[in-house]
């Protein structure tokens, strides 16, 4: 007596499907090697194994939960290059949600894959869903366990132990995705930080330790060291904005104007220099969490490619925001996008933020181009600054200069108006970034106007999340160093300029020192 045809087609769909998901792994990039550790391709071909047991009990077509399986996977490497493309990071298990947030923000993130591949993949796994419901008959006696349902247990529980053998043996990660995407391959390692993100960080914020120094308050000691008119607390501006660097040191041809505002700014700064930033083209919260935290990315393990969802979680944190609370300051976050996108409205109440304005605060305020004019966004901090009768720490995290830039038209004449010499043909979205860096500068100057003309002492710090995303640009150029430039201003004498390179989890800690807030 034979095998049951139907145990042999389970069986065999299975192993085709194994063999194809290391074929579709071959099309990544980077591409990792074939030669890794055993407990890796265990790991790699459990998960398989058990996703189309899982897909093939659901059906009762094991064939057709294979394409299935091998169009998903296809799709995920899809992503995987072009957020390599745009990033110079692989994806990571954390990235899951940016099939979520396609749909919620599709601007944000599909033109990216491009719309053609967008609707390629889309058309594929359509046509895998009808091709497979119309060829492959669904079985008549799925429940025989001598066929169908015996071979189906068969591969759960093969999958339930590859993966259980090959999870305990998996070497340790690094968290750096390139590297052990090299080391592991693409399913086992998304497994492992998979495994790592469930465990919420065990690191503490230096705004933990710093709360328990007596801070310099407004002492005439502290207001003499710090240079400060009178007693008062000083109103405190952070300004993380948008995409922010210096082009004029990649591209040659670019007007020296194009930051005259900022420039003036940084030469009456009290420090200023180059930022170290944990991003890169994208991934702002980041940035935006090392400022705030005080923590390093390399001390949150895999939680530095998301820490906001840790908090969300209910990872207790202090922050800068809630330091300046404890010395009564109303604290403010202004953002000009919608609240929930990276869960802000629930991370910024426990990290010490009185009100979070969203996009909601803009209502009937025009935009430049797709997002919110920063110009807009420098009149609501000054608003909020002249209605406030106590001291106010206001952070806001602009939007205008987002991508995709290549999705917005190069105006008539504009070139003339931002080069001394235009980039070749193919570098327009770095016409287009140019004409947002301008907004960005006169954001600057208004700011600087509106502190200048409060009677109580202000500082602002200024800073730039990452680069942009200018593919053809860094391609003709050379790509930038990562750096975004930072200043530290106040509307007060403060004595010469200093230069210093830091990293963004550092720039809050020295500007509460040149403020004279902390010894």
């Amino acid at each position: 007596m034979g095998l049951d045809p139907d145990l042999i087609s389970m069986l065999a769909a299975t192993g085709a499907g194994v063999v194809l998901s290391v074929a579709i792994e071959r099309l990544m990039v980077p591409r990792p090697p074939l030669s890794r550790p055993m407990a890796a391709w265990a790991v790699h071909a459990g998960i398989w194994c058990l996703a189309h047991a899982a897909l093939t009990l659901l059906l009762g077509r094991p064939w057709f939960a294979a394409a299935l399986v091998s169009a998903f996977w296809l799709v995920l490497v899809q992503v995987n290059n072009a957020k390599y493309k745009s990033l110079r990071e692989p994806f990571v298990f954390h990235d899951y949600e940016y099939f979520t947030d396609a749909v919620r923000h599709p601007r944000l993130y599909i033109p990216f894959l491009g719309w053609a591949k967008f609707s390629g993949a889309t058309v594929g796994v359509l046509l895998a869903v009808a091709v497979g419901l119309w060829a492959e008959e669904p079985l008549e006696d799925r429940w025989n366990w001598a066929g169908h349902l015996g071979g189906l247990c068969s591969v759960a529980v093969l999958g339930g132990l590859l993966l259980w053998g090959g999870a305990w043996r998996l070497p340790a990660v690094t968290f750096q995705p390139a590297r052990d995407l090299a080391a592991l391959g693409f399913m086992a390692s998304l497994w492992r930080y998979a495994c790592a993100a469930g465990r919420l960080p065990c690191v503490g914020s230096p705004f933990d330790f710093v709360a328990h120094v007596r801070p310099v308050l407004s002492t005439s000691r502290a207001s003499s060291r710090a240079g400060t008119p009178g007693k008062e607390l000083p109103h405190l501006v952070a300004i993380q904005s948008e995409s922010f660097f210096d082009p004029r040191a990649v591209v040659p041809g670019i007007r020296g104007d194009v930051l005259e505002q900022f420039d003036r700014l940084r030469a009456d700064a009290v420090l200023q220099g180059g930022l170290a930033v944990p991003a890169w083209g994208a991934n702002t919260i980041r940035t935006e969490f090392a400022f705030l935290s005080g923590i390093a990315a390399e001390r949150l393990g895999v939680h530095r490619f998301n820490p906001y969802r840790a908090v969300a979680a209910g990872w207790p944190l202090a922050s800068l925001a809630s330091w300046l609370k404890t010395l009564g300051y109303r604290t403010v976050c202004v953002h000009p996008y919608p609240a929930g996108f990276y869960q802000r409205n629930r991370v910024y109440p426990q990290l010490g933020f009185d009100a979070f304005l969203d996009i909601q605060a803009f209502a009937g305020v025009p935009t430049a181009g797709p997002y919110m004019d920063d110009c807009a966004v420098a009149d609501k901090v000054a608003e909020l600054l002249r209605q406030s009768d106590r001291p106010l720490f206001v952070m806001a995290i602009t939007m205008e200069n987002h991508g995709p830039l290549h999705l917005e038209t190069v105006r008539p004449g504009e070139a003339d108006a931002l080069y001394t010499q235009p980039p070749p043909p193919g570098c327009e979205d770095l016409t287009i970034y140019l004409r947002h860096l301008r907004h960005a500068d006169q954001m600057a100057a208004t700011l600087r106007d509106t502190l200048e003309s409060l009677d109580r002492p202000a500082s602002l710090c200024w800073y730039g999340d990452h680069v942009p995303i200018l593919p053809e640009v860094y391609r003709r150029y050379g790509l930038p160093s990562g750096r975004v430039p930072y200043v530290c201003w106040h509307n007060w004498a403060s004595g010469p300029s200093r230069s210093l390179d830091l990293a963004a989890e550092d720039l809050s800690r020295h500007w509460l020192k040149g403020v004279g807030l902390v010894r």
